[in-house]
This record gives C-alpha cells, structure tokens and sequence, in this order.
C-alpha cells in the first residue's frame, strides 16, 4: 500500500533508469499496481480519504507517457461500477480480462484488459465465490447440507459450459474449492482430499492423513503439478493426489505463506523464497533469499547475511560511494523483507522491506 504525500518512481528494468512518477495527492491510497502487457500501461487501484478509503478507483497511463511525465494522459477505468466495499476488481493476466464486482448492483462484469471493452455480466444469484482458470471460470454457489452447486462458464463468453452439484459431508465445513483447468480440489474439515475431474467424473481420493490443509496454492500449469504451502513448508503434488517434491532447505519466512515473497520461473523449474535463515537464527529479524529446484526439492542457491561473497557499496563520509543517502549493511537488506522479485532476463534479484528500501541483489 502506497500513502499520501509522496512520489511513486518507475525504474526501467533495462536501462536501470528512472523512467517517470506520479505524484499522489495527500487524499489519495494506492491499493495495487497492475502492469498491462497488452498495451503497456500501469494501471493503480486507489481509495480515497474523502470517501473514507471505501471505494476502489482504477486508472491507467501508458508506460510511454510515464517516461515523458506526460501523466494526465492517462484516463479513468470502469467508471460506470460501483466498486464500493466490499465491491473489487481483480485483473486475470492469463485470459486477458477484469472481473468486476459490484455489491451495490449484486453483478459480477466481465471486461476485454486489451481495450476494457465490456463482455458480459453475471447476476450475484447465492454466488459465494468466483475462481478463474485459463479458458473458464468456476462459480462456487452457497451450499446446501449436503452438497455445493457449481457451475462451469467459458471466460470468453460467459457460457454455461457444465452444472453439477458436489455431494458433501454434513455438517462439515469446507476447507477449501479449487479449480485447475477440468480438475475440481475440494476439501472438507477433517475429511479425504477430493480431486474431480468435471469432464468426466472421475474421482480420486487421498487420505486426510496424507494430505492436511494447506494455507495456500500456487498451480503450475506448464507442468500439471500444483505447490502447497502450510506451516512454512512446500510440497509439490500431482493431479493424481501423489506427492511430487518435499524441499530439503526451503522454510519459510511466514507462517501464512505470502506469495509476495515467493517467485515462480517462468519455466516452472525454480521458487525463490524469503525464508528463515540458519546462519542468524539468534537473530529473529533476518532471513535469507533460498532458490530450490521445484521437480527434485534440492536447494542451489542461497542468499545469507554471514556470506563473505556479498558485499553492500562502501560509505564515503557516511554515505554510500552511489547516489543515494540510503545505505544498507547485508544483514540489513535480509530483514524484514516484504516483496521479492527475479529479472530472470537479467539475473537479478529485487527485494523489498518494511522501511521502504528495495535492494538489488546481482552477480
């Protein structure tokens, strides 16, 4: 989240220069940044202190009006929805379209994220949830004692593709509905893992023993395998309900697993994680960057405070020998890290804190 009374800089992940900012009014509350690949655009989600931070606004500035600060020519998104709380926007990168919801008009919309043309709508009839897969999309009903109404919908029409209703244990709250392209993971409080497949209704189940409830997903559709996170491990498993991969090094900094600190390669072979270090372990402040290879579980690389192969640029007259009044030791670029990021083109990896620094870590 990004407050009032400050500038937001772009940097250029190519030239390493900064390209652009913009400038936030004193009112104004940055939720979210999204970067539109379709037309190179940043788009900032915002809340207001004059509507008491309730509703959310979207707008968006080409990247090329950024560089020349050109940013008034950047105009408002979706201004006919009242996106007021519990109201949101969600922006779904693989299928190229903005989910919308109005809780005011009780309708889910569904917009083009090339153009923001509007595509199509669908009434809040008893929908609790919504989930989204490349191609379709995966409405979650309220559930009756003894089973769930699903339906199935084509993400580029809105077309009922299938409608079933998921028989349940009663009297035993869901854990959790998942959607994975055809394959439905449902898990109820203290019962067998359920895997679906929708098309043709086949159904597989692992015992509660085997797999216990995870406080997160990440799934891995090059590979058909899919990440659980839960009290700070990772495992890999298969569609099949098998266990694929248990890391040897890899804890994790956070009890909740907060994917802003976890990176996926875009060939699915490598995560990158703030996780808790070792070597400082008297120190409950300071982690380390660890890089696991996903199929085998092995650790090949490692970000530590006591590596005597890292070094942070020198203070000149208490100061770094860089343009910048801001310095950092390494043990102090590893505590409390918040976001992290790889440029896998470059081979760097970025990283935030919880005092605002983001440090670069290259080779």
């Amino acid at each position: 989240m990004l407050s009032s009374d400050l500038s937001l800089y772009f940097v250029s992940a190519v030239t390493n220069k900064r390209i652009g900012f913009l400038n936030l009014s004193p009112d104004e509350v940055i939720r979210s940044l999204f970067y539109n690949k379709n037309n190179d655009s940043l788009i900032t989600v915002s809340v207001y202190a004059s509507d008491n931070f309730s509703t959310l606004k979207c707008r968006t500035t080409p990247v090329e009006y950024i560089r020349r600060n050109q940013l008034d020519a950047g105009f408002p998104l979706f201004e006919s929805e009242s996106l007021k709380w519990p109201g949101f926007v969600e922006f779904d990168d693989v299928n190229g379209k903005v989910l919308t919801y109005s809780a005011q008009d009780g309708i889910y919309k569904v917009f083009d994220l090339k153009n923001y043309y509007f595509l199509y709508s669908i009434p809040d009839e008893n929908v609790q949830e919504i989930k989204i897969s490349p191609g379709i999309m995966l409405l979650i009903y309220d559930r009756t004692p003894s089973y769930v109404p699903l339906k199935i919908l084509s993400i580029e029409d809105g077309k009922q593709l299938k409608f079933f209703k998921h028989l349940l244990h009663r009297n035993k709250k869901i854990d959790f509905i998942e959607q994975f392209n055809e394959k439905l993971l449902v898990k109820q409080e203290d019962e067998n893992f359920q895997i679906l497949d929708v098309r043709s209704s086949e159904l597989i189940e692992v015992n509660v023993s085997k797999f216990m409830t995870p406080s997160a997903f990440i799934f891995l559709y090059e590979n058909n395998l899919f990440l659980t996170f839960r009290n700070r491990t990772v495992a890999v498993w298969n569609f099949r309900g098998d266990l694929v991969t248990s890391f040897e090094d890899h804890l994790l900094w956070h009890h909740d697993c907060s994917t802003n600190n976890i990176y996926i390669t875009s060939d699915q072979d490598l995560i990158i994680s703030y996780c808790k270090s070792e070597a400082v372990a008297e120190d409950g402040t300071v982690g380390s960057i660890n890089m696991s290879e996903i199929m085998t579980g092995k650790c090949i690389a490692k970000i530590t405070a006591n590596d005597p192969a890292l070094s942070a640029p020198p203070r000149r007259n208490g100061r770094s020998k860089r343009r910048s009044s801001v310095w950092s030791t390494v043990p102090e670029a590893l505590e409390d890290v918040t976001a992290l990021f790889y440029d896998e083109d470059r081979n760097e990896i970025y990283t935030g804190n919880s005092h605002g620094l983001v440090h670069v870590w290259s080779n």
